[in-house]
């Protein structure tokens, strides 16, 4: 991937948690108000950039989980976007950095995942019920 940089709407709070998750090797930032965060880097669809940003996860035996909520906003994020249209991504996990495979969870796996995430970040029932999308819950299996 290129030279990684932030998409242009990410919020100054979620600037400084992933500049300080960097600086620390996840030392400080992995864990944000109580949850754990991974740094998630995707290729943009039309930039061909590399776009970093911080999301809460859980975990699914040895992979990781996280949920393109967007706060339950009507379109999906454009990280979610960009992994459908290139599933290569690299992952940041604390102090550990790796390549992995997205791919988005359906059906009776996808509602587990989604009671899972759910346990770790309640607010994921409130973002369900502003849209009418299903909110993707993605799989990141290391590559």
């Amino acid at each position: 991937m290129s030279e990684e940089s932030q998409p242009r709407q990410l919020a100054d709070w979620m600037v400084e948690h992933m500049q300080t998750y960097l600086a620390t090797d996840g030392e400080e930032g992995h864990v944000w108000r109580g949850v754990q965060t991974l740094l998630l880097t995707t290729t943009g669809r039309r930039s061909g950039r590399s776009l970093m940003l911080p999301l809460i996860y859980g975990t699914h035996g040895d992979h990781y989980v996280i949920v393109a909520s967007k706060g339950g906003h009507p379109q999906h994020p454009g990280w979610y976007v960009n992994l459908v249209a290139e599933p290569t991504v690299e992952v940041q996990v604390g102090a550990e950095s790796f390549t992995a495979r997205a791919r988005t969870a359906s059906g009776a796996e996808r509602t587990a995942l989604w009671d899972r995430m759910a346990e770790i970040w309640p607010p994921y029932n409130e973002y369900q019920t502003k849209t009418e999308r299903e909110i993707p819950v993605v799989v990141l299996e290391r590559a």
